[in-house]
């Protein structure tokens, strides 16, 4: 019962990690813009994403326009748009594996390959969790980096995005969904349910009833003598 419930938390980590992680990945809020330096300008703000980059002006006008040309982008930008999709088709397939292989379901219910098809799901989860956390990690450093740098001038520099601390989240409730779809797993028995083996009634002992009409006739009795002892005395 113990381990059914922690599968069933870690099935719903991990799908919560999963419609974070579709989020983050087509928000356009990786990157926005740092209002920094004596010369403040909050008229406009500008934020980036894996696909679009907007604009929001101070009249509440919101813009947005999508990367027109693919192979002009930045290598660490495909990158990052890669591994953000592959994570969310890992994570696809993984709630598939998880809810063939949970406990709560009858999918191949009684079969061996259940548990094992479960672990393979929280692995694939774990995986996907992985892939999510490189591009945002990888993001944020450059954030970082390049906020801190003297180079850049301060109209030009970027703070982190909610996109970026919501990938995060996700990757993190993802990892922590696999760990815990993999952990009963190993000492559990589920699989193959007890089959309580079948009893073989002993033959009866007795001799089978004989019918009267097959009963043999007694022999009959051979016929005393005419002589008695007495007459030996």
């Amino acid at each position: 019962m113990a381990s059914s419930a922690v599968e069933l938390l870690g099935f719903s980590l991990s799908l919560l990690g999963l419609i974070g992680t579709l989020i983050a990945t087509l928000l356009p809020h990786w990157w926005r813009t740092a209002h920094v330096g004596p010369s403040i300008i909050t008229a406009v703000s500008h934020t980036k994403g894996l696909w679009m980059e907007c604009v929001w002006h101070s009249t509440g006008i919101f813009q947005c326009q999508a990367h027109r040309s693919q192979l002009a982008l930045p290598p660490d930008l495909r990158a990052a748009r890669a591994m953000m999709v592959i994570s969310c088709c890992l994570s696809v397939l993984a709630c598939g594996l998880a809810m063939v292989g949970m406990r709560c379901t009858r999918c191949a219910e009684g079969t061996p390959a259940k548990a094992s098809v479960a672990v393979s799901g929280g692995t694939v989860f774990v995986v996907a969790g992985l892939l999510c956390l490189v591009p945002v990690s990888w993001s944020t450093n450059d954030v970082v980096l390049d906020f801190y740098s003297p180079v850049l001038p301060s109209g030009m520099r970027y703070e982190l995005g909610q996109a970026l601390y919501l990938g995060f989240a996700s990757a993190l409730l993802t990892l922590l969904g696999g760990a815990l779809l993999c952990t009963p797993s190993r000492c559990r028995g589920h699989g193959v349910p007890f089959q309580p083996s079948s009893l073989r009634t002993a033959p009866s002992s007795g001799p089978p009833a004989a019918y009267k009409g097959n009963q043999a006739s007694a022999p009959p009795s051979a016929p005393h003598s005419g002589y008695r002892l007495s007459d030996y005395v």
